[in-house]
């Protein structure tokens, strides 16, 4: 099957889930390109989300800052961050994929005319009040829209 440029619509998606199929399109050659990506679940209480994402953010260099970790706060980042860690991203296969997917808040202009899918594995299955969106998430940490 040759590559293809696949769009996906992420607006009730599982972050983890929907981050796993990404990493595998994109390891099978594939463009993929996430839109709404303030509109990702995640799953869990949200006080324990936001309280392991403060952890993380205190993880930071003793020398200097500059010199990293550098933590994302802003939903399309923290999902590319996430899709980069389910792929092997010191071989060149993988660091080939991480270049092949694209993360937008939205739908920018180029992609609206695009068909647009969902990945049923990935959806909700409670209702959306029992999930975190990407984008409360990202303004709690620091995201200033």
């Amino acid at each position: 099957m040759s590559p293809q440029h696949i769009v996906v619509d992420s607006t009730d998606h599982i972050a983890g889930r929907l981050a796993s199929y990404a990493a595998k399109m994109l390891l099978q050659g594939n463009r993929v390109t996430l839109v709404n990506c303030e509109k990702i679940m995640i799953s869990g209480s949200r006080a324990s989300i936001i309280s392991e994402y403060r952890d993380f953010l205190e993880i930071a260099s003793i020398l200097h800052p500059r010199h990293g970790p550098f933590h994302p706060r802003r939903p399309d980042t923290i999902m590319d961050r996430m899709v980069r860690g389910m792929l092997p991203r010191k071989k060149p296969s993988g660091r080939a994929a991480h270049k092949r997917l694209r993360t937008y808040i939205g739908v920018p202009r180029g992609v609206r005319s695009l068909k647009k899918t969902r990945i049923e594995n990935a959806r909700i299955t409670r209702a959306a009040a029992s999930y975190t969106t990407m984008a409360d998430l990202g303004r709690t940490v620091g995201w200033t829209e």
